[in-house]
């Protein structure tokens, strides 16, 4: 493929688009680590500059991954973590945002990073219990004592963008993203767009579904988040079957995988929008890039919109525990 283009997260140039780094630890069941870091290295090699991860992911290991497969190639990464949760996998969600976890979290990542500083350090999620303004002034303090480069926040709502955007700039804004998740577009988007803060959409193939690869969940191992999503659970994996088979044939049509044709509708939201697909394996990961090439016209876009349209996927993207957590 040519070479990638540069896109820009408020003053931080990234490649167009990057690479989620979740599932080579965390979520999607087994994962092989010498596969995971051959996968990391096509990346580099074919132009991906961000790589995004979290100190959650794995609890610890997707970082500790991520720093042994950049080692002697930090110049080539603009490296992009996460912090905010504060339980292990499987124990009951608690989310901290106070000023002593948020210097005690960076150090501990800077550690599995094996790096001296990060590029982009977002929080993961909004701590209900501190205000933001806490929050983001101890990650700012992290920037003037050259640890951080810049400051994102992940699935936040929009007057937390705002009251935190005032404290110190804010580069960009994570969240889910695709054409089954179009929650970002009532609020979130604009007023990104209107403070320059970059967008950032994580799960833009609706975690592999908008791929067409599955039908059900019984390839899926047990361990795989997926199994415990509505938008996967019986009655709601039909409806939302139909939608993909739609999309199937706007693919065809136009000779492209279904998985690329939703990608590049995710990167025609705009110029400020860099979507972070995920893969452990090479083969997905070229195939995505080379979904930076499908040009889509107005007439091509209104057709997927028509096959898609929002608010028409069966089931929430989360339940109703972890829906509590995001747009705070």
């Amino acid at each position: 493929m040519t070479q990638i283009p540069t896109r820009h997260l408020g003053g931080l140039a990234v490649s167009a688009q990057g690479l989620g780094c979740m599932g080579m630890s965390h979520g999607y069941g087994a994962s092989d680590d010498d596969r995971s870091i051959a996968t990391l290295h096509r990346a580099l090699d074919l132009g991906v500059t961000l790589l995004d991860t979290a100190d959650f992911y794995g609890a610890g290991h997707n970082e500790e991954l991520i720093g042994r497969a950049i080692a002697g190639r930090r110049d080539e990464v603009v490296l992009a973590t996460k912090f905010g949760f504060a339980n292990r996998l499987g124990e009951p969600t608690r989310i901290r945002g106070d000023a002593a976890y948020v210097r005690q979290a960076c150090d501990a990542s800077l550690r599995r990073l094996g790096v001296d500083h990060i590029d982009l350090y977002y929080q993961h999620r909004v701590d209900p219990d501190v205000p933001i303004e806490e929050t983001v002034g101890a990650m700012a303090e992290l920037v003037a004592a050259g640890k951080v480069r810049h400051l994102g926040l992940s699935e936040a709502g929009a007057e937390t963008i705002r009251r935190a955007h005032a404290v110190h700039p804010i580069a960009a804004l994570q969240s889910e993203w695709s054409l089954w998740t179009r929650d970002p577009e009532q609020e979130v988007a604009p007023v990104c767009r209107e403070l320059g803060i970059g967008l950032v959409p994580f799960s833009p193939l609706g975690r592999g579904f908008l791929t067409g690869r599955y039908t059900s969940v019984e390839g899926l191992a047990e361990t795989d988040v997926r199994r415990t999503q509505p938008r996967f659970a019986d009655g709601n994996l039909e409806r939302n079957l139909a939608i993909v088979a739609e999309l199937d044939e706007l693919a065809a049509a136009k000779g492209v995988t279904t998985g690329q044709l939703a990608l590049a509708w995710v990167q025609h939201r705009g110029d400020d929008v860099v979507p972070i697909p995920g893969t452990r394996r090479q083969k997905y990961l070229e195939e995505n890039l080379a979904a930076l090439e499908v040009a889509l016209s107005a007439e091509e876009l209104a057709a997927i919109d028509a096959a898609a349209p929002a608010g028409q996927v069966a089931g929430t993207r989360y339940d109703e525990v972890s829906l509590t957590f995001v747009n705070r």
